[in-house]
């Protein structure tokens, strides 16, 4: 039992004034949204061969491949919708189950990747592009059809992150860029080259929590009024000579996922996949989120407490009564963390959370 609240999703902590458009990435059409491609969609053209296996070090390798077999229970007659689809090593595993794939992302080097990795499975294979964040609006779930499972792998793929021209590597000179998909309203460079510096100081709190958030929005702002940021390096650089070097880690590493996260709106996007799930998946169906950092595992926890609970309660309240958002059954209370063999094999994985949940049947 737990205390009444006014929605878990409608008090985020992690909201931020937005300077620009509204959040939240719109499915790629082919007329232009008025959104300009930053330097590194033109320069990243998509290979003309996409028959690139992750053991030849295309795509990363899948997460709690094992986990995800046993819990999504995927086989013939089902229909499974990978809301993450990357370079489609989750849904081949559920493909080679038997079972029926619909792969979402807004790369679409991604999706060309997947479409020509995948193309063996024939019809039972399909692809929309599109974020996560948009489920209502696939084309199946608008004409009335639900799925038994659905995925949603949070990690950025390797692929991504190893392109110096995709702008996420703090260690490869590339385009400031960091967006997952053309279709994303802003760049990397926009942020650092626009925004003011109390707003790009709470976005590197509160996405990166980077301790010395001020004194690196400091540096941009000062940088930027000299030279604008064009290049990962650039923005490296003048991180670095802020705040300093201490240990392994790159002093960069905060900030850069900070940014990537507001660039992608990330937060947001799970928070709108998440309130989309009851209305996707099937009674008795299968919702699988696997995180990689705090901030988003705390949401998909407080979400999953929130709505497995059947009775909430509040010291003004003679006694308990029903949650009107009570929905689902947590399969595992704890978040189910990577074996020892696996962060052996996939360094990448250390990080990695898997949570579970069971839509559960409307009660009559």
């Amino acid at each position: 039992m737990v205390r009444a609240a006014s929605g878990v999703l409608s008090a985020r902590p992690f909201s931020f004034h937005m300077q620009e458009s509204a959040l939240g990435t719109a499915r790629v059409s082919a007329e232009p949204t008025g959104a300009c491609a930053a330097s590194g969609w033109l320069s990243a053209q998509v290979p003309a061969d996409f028959s690139i296996t992750p053991s030849d070090g295309g795509y990363h390798m899948p997460v709690f491949p094992a986990e995800i077999l046993e819990w999504m229970e995927a086989g013939p007659e089902k229909f499974i919708i990978d809301g993450t689809l990357g370079g489609g090593g989750h849904s081949e595993m559920f493909l080679k189950s038997g079972a029926r794939v619909l792969g979402i992302d807004r790369d679409p080097e991604a999706l060309a990747h997947a479409r020509a990795r995948l193309a063996p499975f024939g019809d039972r294979f399909s692809t929309w592009e599109g974020n996560f964040s948009n489920l209502h609006e696939i084309p199946e779930i608008q004409s009335g059809g639900r799925a038994d499972g659905l995925l949603l792998d949070l990690g950025v793929s390797s692929r991504q992150l190893d392109s110096a021209a995709r702008g996420f590597s703090f260690m490869r000179e590339g385009p400031l860029d960091m967006r997952m998909g053309p279709s994303s309203p802003r760049s990397a460079a926009d942020i650092v080259n626009t925004w003011d510096e109390a707003e790009i100081a709470r976005i590197l709190f509160e996405f990166g929590e980077e301790p010395k958030s001020r004194r690196i929005a400091a540096a941009i702002v000062k940088q930027r009024a000299v030279r604008k940021f064009e290049t990962t390096l650039d923005l490296a650089n003048c991180i670095e000579a802020a705040i300093g070097r201490h240990g392994k880690t790159h002093p960069a590493t905060r900030a850069f996922q900070a940014i990537r996260m507001a660039v992608n709106e990330e937060l947001d996007s799970l928070a709108k996949a998440l309130a989309a799930v009851p209305s996707v998946l099937k009674p008795g169906g299968k919702l699988l989120v696997i995180t990689f950092h705090s901030l988003e595992d705390r949401m998909v926890k407080r979400y999953l407490r929130h709505h497995s609970t059947p009775f909430i309660d509040d010291p003004g309240w003679p006694a308990p009564r029903p949650n009107p958002d009570y929905q689902f059954q947590l399969l595992s209370r704890k978040a189910i963390q990577p074996t020892a063999e696996e962060t052996t094999l996939n360094p990448r994985a250390r990080s990695a959370k898997l949570r579970v949940a069971r839509l559960l049947a409307p009660e009559p």
